[in-house]
């Protein structure tokens, strides 16, 4: 496998501040491979809700990191995937590796429609991401000492946005990906409760975890001011996706790259150490 500039044109990184967006940056930035960040905050800008960003974004672009804010469940989704991907296809987009969610049947439709629009594909299938405990919207509550969710004893294996990005870099860099769908997770599963122990022991001190209803976990949403497609979208994970369905962790990782997936307690250690869940 050869991941030199010279083999690699210009890509195009959607979500290139998200989460995994950012780490799919650096590293293809790290091996010399043109990147372009598709963001509402780079020059040209990217908007899925603006369709006019998208031809300037695609100009002279030959690979895609797709990736849908805020989740390929949302709605309006498969619709906005549908006409991008065709898009990218008329501009001479010869590779899209899309990154798509574990038990979501509307992130299943939208890796069949990017399956059957030209260019070739990659799936990059996520378990939950372990950095929405350090980079997203549970920060603040670890960082208080009370994350309060209506999560049960459902396990789940946490991927490493790390290693969701690293997959993703070597089917945009690499050959061998194409046509492959690699379901990317952690190496065990935890629930919600042991994960939070887990950045406890971590951080070195008590965190607390409180289990609560769906609906008064919508109206704690709303009292702070979470915006409605975020809310709608995590409703929905927490009561329809997390019932078992993604439990058992998977081998994307290891076929992908050939090495074992990172463990929840090495990004807690990491996370921990870098200060972000300090008072």
């Amino acid at each position: 496998m050869t991941n030199t500039a010279s083999e690699n044109g210009l890509t195009l990184v959607l979500g290139g501040t998200g989460k995994t967006g950012r780490r799919v940056v650096e590293r293809l930035e790290a091996l010399d491979v043109p990147v372009r960040m598709g963001s509402r905050s780079a020059s040209p800008a990217f908007d899925w809700q603006d369709r006019s960003t998208w031809a300037p974004v695609l100009r002279d672009v030959e690979k895609v990191y797709l990736s849908y804010y805020p989740d390929l469940a949302a709605p309006g989704a498969a619709e906005a995937v549908a006409a991008f991907a065709a898009r990218a296809a008329g501009a001479g987009v010869r590779r899209v590796v899309l990154l798509s969610g574990r038990g979501e049947p509307e992130a299943r439709e939208c890796e069949r429609i990017v399956q059957g629009v030209g260019p070739e594909w990659t799936v990059v299938r996520a378990a939950w991401f372990a950095q929405n405990f350090s980079e997203d919207y549970l920060l603040d509550p670890v960082r208080a000492g009370e994350v309060v969710l209506p999560a049960g004893d459902v396990p789940e294996p946490f991927a490493d946005a790390g290693d969701i990005a690293d997959v993703a870099v070597a089917a945009l860099t690499g050959d061998g990906h194409a046509g492959e769908v690699y379901e990317v997770t952690g190496p065990r599963a935890l629930t919600f409760a042991e994960a939070v122990a887990e950045i406890g022991r971590a951080a070195g001190r008590e965190i607390a975890f409180v289990p609560v209803s769906a609906d008064d976990y919508a109206a704690a949403l709303k009292e702070h001011g979470v915006p409605d497609e975020v809310a709608g979208f995590l409703l929905y994970l927490f009561t329809t996706v997390l019932d078992g369905r993604n439990a058992r962790p998977a081998d994307g990782v290891r076929r992908a790259l050939g090495r074992a997936p990172r463990d929840f307690a090495e990004y807690a250690a990491e996370a921990a150490a870098s200060g972000v869940w300090n008072l």
